[in-house]
C-alpha cells in the first residue's frame, strides 16, 4: 500500500521471510529491550503494546505511556486506533455474510445501494464484493471530492451523498479485476453497502457478527466513557498529540478502535486456539488469492499474504493520523503478532511484528538524519505549485514567508527544510523532495523519495 506522507492506511511492504520460521517468539525480555530502542532511544513512539500468540499461549509486553506526561502505564487493555486493520474485519464481515447465503463474492456492489446511485462500469463488467475486498475494484485510493474541513481529522465530514456523487461521475480508467490497487474508498464502500444489506449500520455489523461470538468488549468505534478512560492519545511524527479520527460514512476503510486482548481473541480464532462459528468464514477469507504485483505477495479477502519459500505470513498495517498497527499470523507454526503505538512515525511497528514472526525479517534502521542548509528564500518561489502524483493524489507546494511548506490531498501541511537548494526533507516523516527545474529555476516536476521508493510528480499548476 503505497504510503503517503501521511495516510489512513499503511503501506504493502514485501517482508523477507526466512526458510525456517521460528517455532518460538522471543522471550518478553527481548521485546522489551525492541521497545525501548523505538521509543526511547530512536523516539519513534510514545506507547507500544505487542501481543503474542502461540502454542505455549498467550502474552503482552508493553512499553511507554497512554500520552506524554502520563504515567499510567499501558496494558493489554489499552484501547488504540487501528486503522485499515479494519478492513480485516470488513471482509470476515463479507466472508460471513457469504457463508449465511445473504450476499455472494460476485454480487455487484451496486445491488445494495440506494437506487440511482450509478457504479462505474467498464467493458459490461461490475464491480463487485470481491473486487473491493481484494482492491481490484478500479476505484482510485481516495475519492476526488474529499476536501475535509479539518485536515487533522480528514473523513469526519465526508457524507454518503458525497460518496454516491463521486461514484456517479467517476470513469475507471483500467479493466475491473485485472489491478491491485490498494483503496480506502473501496474498503468504505464496502463496509457501507454490507451494513445496508444487513439494514444496520457498520459497527453494530461487527458488534454483533464478530466481537460478540469473539467476546471482544473492547473493539468499537464509538467510545462508552469507561472506554475511553483506556483510549490513548495519539500523537503524530513529532510526537505532538493529535485528536482522534471519525469515519462515519467510510469506517469499513478504518473506523474501528481496538485493544492488543481483542486483537489476540481475534488471532486466536484464526489459528484455530478456539472454536468459533466464524471459522469457516474465516477459512474462507484465504482461499480467495489475487496477485499484488509485488513479488511473493498475494491480496486475499481483507489480508495480505507475504510468501517465501514455502511459508505464509498473514498480515494487515493501519495508520491513522496519530496511530500505527499490525497484526499478522503464522498458519504453520500457529504463532500470531499484534502491535499497536500511539504515534504515527515513520518507523512504524511493521517491522516489529514481522520480526517478532520470523527473526530473519530485521528491525528497521533508525530514521537518516538531514542537515538543514541555509538557501535563499526567493527560491521557493519557483517551487509553489501544485504537483501530481496521481490523478487523485496531489502534493501543493506553498511559502509563507521565508518558510516552504508541502500539503498532500487530505493531509496536513507540513514544513519542508532545505538541505540543497533543490533537495528538502520532512522533519515529521522520514520523506524528502527534489525539485527539477527548468533554466528560470522554476521546478517542472518534484520526485518524492520515501520508503525506498522515488516517485515523480509533474507540476501541474
Amino acid at each position: 500500500m503505497n504510503r503517503s506522507i501521511v495516510t489512513l492506511c499503511a503501506f504493502l511492504v514485501v517482508f523477507a521471510l526466512s526458510r525456517a520460521q521460528a517455532q518460538q517468539i522471543v522471550p518478553d525480555s527481548e521485546i522489551r529491550k525492541i521497545l525501548v530502542e523505538r521509543i526511547d532511544g530512536q523516539r519513534q513512539s510514545v506507547g507500544i503494546v505487542v501481543g503474542v500468540i502461540e502454542p505455549a499461549g498467550r502474552r503482552v509486553i508493553a512499553y511507554g505511556a497512554l500520552d506524554k506526561g502520563d504515567k499510567r502505564p499501558l496494558n493489554g487493555d489499552t484501547i488504540f486506533e487501528i486503522g485499515s486493520v479494519t478492513k480485516v474485519f470488513t471482509s470476515l464481515l463479507l466472508s460471513d455474510m457469504v457463508q449465511h447465503g445473504e450476499v455472494t463474492l460476485t454480487d455487484p456492489v451496486a445491488k445494495f445501494l440506494p437506487a440511482g446511485v450509478k457504479v462505474p462500469e467498464r467493458g459490461g463488467r461490475a464491480i463487485t464484493l470481491e473486487d473491493l475486498a481484494t482492491h481490484t475494484s478500479g476505484l482510485p485510493r481516495l475519492p476526488s471530492n474529499l476536501a475535509p474541513k479539518d485536515p487533522a481529522n480528514p473523513y469526519a465530514d465526508y457524507t454518503p451523498e458525497q460518496l454516491y456523487q463521486f461514484l456517479s461521475t467517476y470513469q475507471l480508467t483500467r479493466d475491473i479485476g485485472t489491478q491491485y490497487e490498494y483503496s480506502n474508498l473501496g474498503g468504505g464502500l464496502l463496509g457501507l453497502a454490507l451494513a445496508r444489506r444487513a439494514g444496520t449500520d457498520y459497527e453494530s455489523l461487527v458488534r454483533s457478527r464478530i466481537c460478540n461470538p469473539l467476546v471482544m468488549t473492547s473493539t468499537r468505534i464509538e467510545l462508552s466513557p469507561a472506554l475511553k478512560a483506556r483510549f490513548a492519545t495519539g500523537h503524530d511524527a513529532s510526537l505532538n498529540p493529535v485528536p482522534a479520527w471519525d469515519l462515519p460514512t467510510l469506517a469499513g476503510a478504518g473506523a474501528l478502535r481496538s485493544t492488543a486482548n481483542d486483537l489476540l481473541l481475534f488471532l486466536e480464532a484464526n489459528l484455530g486456539y478456539t472454536k468459533t462459528p466464524l471459522a469457516p468464514a474465516m477459512a474462507a477469507m484465504l482461499k480467495v488469492r489475487r496477485p499484488t504485483g509485488a513479488p511473493g505477495m498475494e491480496i486475499a479477502l481483507g489480508w495480505h499474504v507475504a510468501n517465501r519459500d514455502g511459508n505464509e505470513i498473514v498480515w494487515h498495517n493501519g495508520g491513522t493520523g496519530g496511530f500505527r498497527s499490525f497484526v499478522a499470523f503464522d498458519p504453520k507454526s500457529r504463532a500470531g503478532i499484534v502491535v499497536l503505538s500511539n504515534a504515527e512515525t515513520t518507523a512504524g511497528v511493521d517491522d516489529i511484528g514481522m520480526h517478532l514472526l520470523d527473526p530473519k525479517a530485521p528491525l528497521q534502521p533508525p530514521p537518516t538524519q538531514h542537515k538543514e542548509l541555509a538557501v535563499d528564500p526567493k527560491l521557493f518561489d519557483g517551487y509553489v505549485g501544485r504537483y501530481e502524483l496521481a490523478p487523485t493524489f496531489i502534493l501543493a507546494v506553498t511559502r509563507e514567508g521565508d518558510h516552504l511548506f508541502v500539503q498532500a490531498t487530505v493531509q496536513p501541511k507540513f514544513e519542508v527544510f532545505p538541505e540543497s537548494p533543490k533537495d528538502y526533507f520532512l522533519k515529521v516523516v522520514d520523506a524528502q523532495i527534489t525539485f527539477e527545474t527548468d533554466a528560470a529555476g522554476r521546478a517542472t516536476a518534484l520526485v518524492l523519495h520515501q520508503n525506498g521508493k522515488d516517485q515523480r510528480a509533474k507540476r501541474i499548476e
